[in-house]
């Protein structure tokens, strides 16, 4: 008997170390390399019993970072890969041990943060290098923005409409806090901005191993300060904002009318720039245009290099679309991308919609791409005389319709296969068709992490080309939001 019960729990631990196995590289693939070595990384499979996975952690810190920030993205590819719902619960492998050799957050997220010795922690639970971590995205047991590894240098199309900041850009990258400082950028949405701030931060990752790179949503340090405010952190929330080589923040337009948040980043401002520490902002506007900035916040924004990202003329559009064909390695004809960058000229995330639409339809069509062929896919964008300005309400009360569920339950907590479709559908539509950010989605969606987010986008552009029911589901969807049917 005892035999048979090793048995059991041997077939147990295989399965649920095989289970495991299958999900780290599709986890692995949406987290950048830092990320996955300072939080994955030493995650454990415990136990599997069909509903509930069991992941071993080897402190508390780790615990509170995964659950607050990746513990949804765990259970969704989790339960992908077994083809039902899975929850997901981590345990700590020893909470005494844990207790006492456990790393700070603090000591997690800044270089030279602390004058004090290390307390040498247990093989276990030290950390994989002892050069300062570097940290890209929110030093906090929250949410953390980080940085995108396809958004650099290399791969933004530098024209005419965006010469001045790219070159900025780089410049600020390379000798960071010796440029420009700071840098403001600003333009409508979807023209670049962003790409540019995680292209500075990659960089400096890269080059500067020492510097703690830092990149935010202005909705992410107003999160943050609230937090702080209610926690009676604000001591540790200062400490860590101000410990950052690289401060990179976008959309600061929303600090308008927020007193308190003004105040606050006023004051970690000046302590960063008096360091000499290098300052990125963007914005939708001209820091003259953000009407309700207070004055001495506008005066510091406008004391170093402000440049504006324009929306790109044809042959830059041509560019973009030339060089995210052969990213995908898809093999365009050229009169094609100029077909396409002829009828889409609003933004660049418009743009690149409509050619995934046109690569999809080929693909599962299993006819060479053509103009006729893109013609028709892109019908609704031709005919099209007045864009019709659209909200993530239509999107979401045209989904719900469609898919046959309420708007609720699709920013609801439920994770039911055709329900998970539908709401994935309807992030990747609002993705495309509004200028929403993926924090900005996440919220609309019952204030989920913008990595579900990020998932979903890609997950929905890569099963268009693979799925005819999902295709024309989309391509349906689209047409009836953007003709208001």
């Amino acid at each position: 008997m005892d035999d048979e019960r090793l048995a059991c729990a041997e077939d147990q631990v295989d399965e649920t170390g095989g289970l495991w196995t299958r999900c780290t590289a599709p986890l692995r693939d949406q987290v950048s390399d830092t990320t996955w070595k300072m939080w994955f990384s030493s995650i454990e499979p415990v136990s599997y019993d069909g509903r509930t996975m069991v992941l071993g952690v080897p402190n508390t810190v780790v615990r509170q970072r995964v659950e607050g920030r990746f513990l949804p993205l765990i259970a969704q590819t989790v339960s992908s890969a077994v083809g039902h719902d899975v929850d997901v619960r981590l345990e700590v492998a020893d909470p005494v041990l844990s207790e006492i050799g456990a790393p700070s957050p603090a000591g997690l997220g800044a270089a030279g943060s602390s004058h004090q010795p290390p307390v040498e922690a247990p093989p276990a639970l030290q950390q994989p290098s002892q050069r300062p971590v570097q940290v890209s995205g929110r030093p906090r047991d929250g949410t953390v923005v980080c940085l995108d590894p396809r958004f650099t240098f290399d791969s933004f199309v530098a024209a005419s409409s965006n010469r001045l900041a790219h070159a900025a850009a780089q410049a600020v990258a390379e000798t960071p806090g010796r440029s420009y400082n700071p840098l403001f950028i600003y333009g409508d949405s979807g023209l670049g901005k962003t790409h540019l701030l995680h292209a500075i931060g990659n960089y400096a990752q890269e080059n500067f191993t020492s510097l703690t790179v830092l990149y935010l949503t202005t909705e992410t340090f107003m999160n943050d300060f609230v937090d702080s405010l209610r926690m009676s952190t604000t001591i540790a929330f200062k400490r860590r904002y101000r410990e950052c080589d690289v401060l990179l923040i976008d959309d600061v337009q929303f600090m308008g009318n927020k007193d308190g948040l003004q105040e606050e980043f006023f004051h970690t401002y000046n302590y960063l720039h008096g360091a000499g520490k290098q300052i990125v902002l963007t914005s939708d506007r001209s820091p003259k245009s953000i009407e309700t900035l207070q004055d001495r916040l506008r005066s510091r924004f406008m004391s170093g290099l402000i440049t504006e990202v324009d929306p790109p003329d044809f042959e830059t559009r041509l560019a973009i679309l030339r060089k995210k064909s052969e990213a995908d390695h898809d093999d365009i004809p050229d009169d094609v991308l100029g077909f396409i960058a002829t009828h889409v000229k609003s933004n660049i995330r418009e743009l690149e919609g409509a050619l995934i639409r046109v690569t999809a339809f080929a693909s599962l069509s299993r006819e060479p791409i053509s103009l006729e062929l893109a013609e028709h896919v892109l019908a609704d964008i031709v005919l099209s005389v007045e864009p019709r300005r659209i909200t993530p309400q239509m999107i979401l009360e045209a989904s719900a319709a469609s898919y046959g569920f309420t708007v609720e339950a699709i920013c609801g907590p439920s994770r039911t296969r055709p329900l998970v479709t539908a709401r994935q559908v309807a992030m990747y539509l609002v993705r495309n068709l509004t200028d929403y950010s993926y924090p900005a989605i996440a919220r609309v969606f019952g204030g989920r992490d913008h990595t579900t987010v990020i998932h979903a986008v890609d997950k929905i552009t890569t099963q268009m080309k693979e799925r005819r029911q999902l295709y024309e589901q989309v391509t349906e969807l689209t047409v009836q939001i953007r003709n208001g049917t």
